[in-house]
């Protein structure tokens, strides 16, 4: 079966809008409370995020190409 991916108007857009403005990142010690927490929930999706907020977090360079 031969899938091709569609994008969506509001993708686009939403797209657009990220990279037009940065977001500062909590604190480190937050992202860390909030691995735990998810970790402790066995949110898989949380612990996900949250890790990965936390390294960009402690070294804005990781992630740059």
């Amino acid at each position: 079966m031969n899938r091709s991916y569609v994008r969506r108007p509001t993708e686009v857009a939403a797209i657009r809008a990220v990279t037009r403005s940065a977001r500062p990142l909590p604190p480190v010690p937050a992202l860390m409370a909030a691995l735990l927490k998810a970790n402790d929930r066995r949110d898989r999706e949380g612990v996900c995020l949250a890790a990965h907020r936390a390294v960009r977090a402690a070294d804005p360079a990781v992630g740059d190409q």
